[in-house]
């Protein structure tokens, strides 16, 4: 067999054994994996070009290749079993900054500088070290920061207010074509799009993308960057009709020299008054 030909069939075989080996060792992140699986995919990757390229025996190629392999996914196993074994492989956090001071002697396990620190604070939008609380080195080597209780946003569950829970949004339009089974999912149709799409001005073939969020609003991004679009307020024209009836039953309540119609208006009115009180997190926030 003429070598070309060997070198191809040999790297068409050991990309598809390649492949299906990282596959049995696990979906990792590069930017996010640990030394040891970076040890593994290194070595994987070596094996398997010296065999393509025949500098190792295919035989002894796919033993190094099995062990290097399989080894490890014995190891990940022992690892959910013992945290002996996990903290021997996968290794520990190191903490950096406790109660908003930093720990030199662990700066210095990890080999980081001062200077590296800081930077990898402003990283997490800690700008000033004193609005940390604390800090931590996980074995990735990634840096987490918790922000001391007053630094930290205020969130509606601090202020004690509901709002509404965020769904996907679904792409319906993308590069100029209607995408119709994630517009069927949101329980809407073609004819709802266009005319969507009317009210707006726009056509469809100068549509780049289309999404509809969880309230029914229609955010479309155009190929002619120059066209300003309305933003939707879909939820603000709701509130305002809300509003507006609320205030046309009050207004009834007092226009009317009738008790019992004066009393059921004042009553409605107040409901509505209430409802709007309810709504008002998750249709203006």
């Amino acid at each position: 067999m003429k070598g070309w030909l060997l070198i191809l069939l040999r790297s068409i075989f050991m990309y598809i054994l390649a492949v299906i080996a990282v596959r049995l060792m696990g979906p990792h992140q590069p930017a996010r994996m640990n030394s040891s699986h970076f040890v593994n995919y290194v070595v994987i990757a070596i094996i398997t070009a010296l065999t393509t390229l025949n500098r190792i025996n295919l035989p002894f190629g796919l033993i190094a290749l099995g062990v290097w392999v399989l080894f490890p996914i014995a190891l990940d196993f022992l690892a959910l079993k013992s945290k002996m074994v996990h903290d021997l492989l996968n290794g520990k956090e190191i903490i950096l900054i406790k109660q908003g001071k930093i720990m030199e002697e662990n700066l210095f396990k990890v080999r980081l500088t001062g200077e590296e620190l800081l930077r990898a604070m402003r990283t997490k939008n800690a700008f000033n070290l004193s609005d940390v609380e604390f800090a931590v080195m996980e074995t990735t080597g990634d840096i987490n920061v918790l922000l001391k209780s007053d630094r930290k946003p205020v969130t509606p569950h601090d202020l004690g207010r509901s709002v509404a829970p965020q769904a996907e949004s679904q792409t319906v339009i993308l590069d100029g074509n209607i995408l119709d089974e994630p517009l069927a999912s949101m329980g809407l149709n073609r004819s709802w799009l266009k005319l969507q799409l009317d009210k707006a001005g726009v056509s469809l073939t100068n549509v780049f993308i289309g999404q509809v969020d969880s309230y029914g609003e229609l955010y479309l991004d155009l190929f002619d960057d120059a066209i300003q679009l309305p933003q939707p307020k879909t939820k603000e024209l709701l509130y305002a009709n809300l509003e507006k009836c609320q205030a046309d039953l009050a207004g009834f309540a007092l226009e009317t020299q009738h008790d019992e119609a004066k009393s059921m208006y004042a009553r409605n009115a107040e409901k509505l008054k209430q409802l709007l009180e309810k709504l008002e997190p998750f249709l203006l926030r």
